[in-house]
């Protein structure tokens, strides 16, 4: 696609370039007006690694941040050993795993709620992690927002966190709506649950948005750019009235070589091991240029 030129770095990869290109010329024919983007946030609009280190999801940030006791740390920890292998198990069915990661997510809570956080230490505990937004973030969000475009951020991880880190990014613009699993503070802003629908893995879809009014107001954005960085993520547009083209583009940031074939059936474009938003960049500006 050569008004795309970054859809021709090393990291990129299609089974489907004809169809990839067909689904862009028809984004950018129909225009801003009709579109909306639909992401994931942690390791899709945050970076995987950096500098050969793994940087922290939303979780992460709070599971080893000093609000956290040693003994705490270290059951969050033994959760993420035993579940995650199961959650990313290409083995296993959808049936077998979404109870399982009720579970997961619901034990999580349950010692995070346990350890008195504060609502305003979540901004310190933001700014002392390691996290990071992709490179070319600030392009993405700003092009967004200058064009009208409504960003629905679908998280599994932790609202309050990943909202500060867009706070602290100076990103967080009007037209972005976050769905994901928000703290309950009692009178004294002290954490004492997680409210519900509770959002993990593999309920990222109408399940979970049914009854919101979100998708309703949006029925004339029929066309989705959709980013995920896993396989529970290509539901995310499932609530959806009505869908004229989707282009799903999947971040692919570890295990590539024994994930690349599962990713590429499913993903129209698959980025592997790209730290940056360089190709949605390239893309956006070809849709949204006159």
């Amino acid at each position: 696609c050569p008004q795309v030129p970054e859809l021709d770095k090393a990291t990129v990869r299609t089974l489907r370039p004809e169809r990839v290109r067909r689904i862009i010329r028809s984004l950018r024919e129909q225009g801003a007006a009709k579109l909306q983007v639909i992401s994931d946030f942690d390791m899709t609009l945050s970076r995987f690694a950096c500098n050969g280190r793994r940087c922290p999801t939303s979780y992460n940030i709070l599971d080893t941040s000093r609000v956290i006791s040693e003994a705490s740390k270290k059951k969050l920890q033994d959760l993420l050993h035993y579940y995650y292998p199961i959650e990313i198990d290409p083995s296993r069915t959808l049936e077998e795993k979404r109870p399982l990661m009720v579970e997961w997510w619901t034990r999580a809570h349950e010692l995070l709620a346990q350890q008195k956080i504060h609502k305003h230490d979540i901004a310190q505990i933001v700014r002392e992690s390691e996290a990071m937004l992709r490179d070319g973030f600030k392009e993405f969000f700003d092009q967004l927002l200058k064009s009208n475009i409504p960003l629905f951020i679908f998280s599994a991880g932790i609202g309050d966190i990943l909202e500060e880190i867009i706070r602290q990014a100076n990103v967080f613009h009007p037209n972005i709506k976050v769905v994901s699993n928000y703290m309950g503070f009692d009178e004294k802003e002290v954490l004492t649950h997680f409210k519900e629908p509770l959002i993990h893995t593999y309920n990222k879809n109408n399940t979970v948005l049914q009854g919101t009014a979100y998708f309703q107001q949006l029925s004339t954005r029929t066309n989705i750019i959709l980013l995920g960085d896993s396989m529970g993520d290509l539901t995310m547009a499932d609530g959806i009235p009505t869908v004229e083209n989707i282009l799903k583009i999947g971040f692919l940031n570890d295990k590539v070589e024994e994930r690349r074939g599962t990713y590429l059936e499913a993903y129209d474009i698959v980025l592997e091991s790209d730290e940056t938003l360089d190709v949605v960049n390239g893309i956006l500006r070809y849709i949204l240029t006159e």
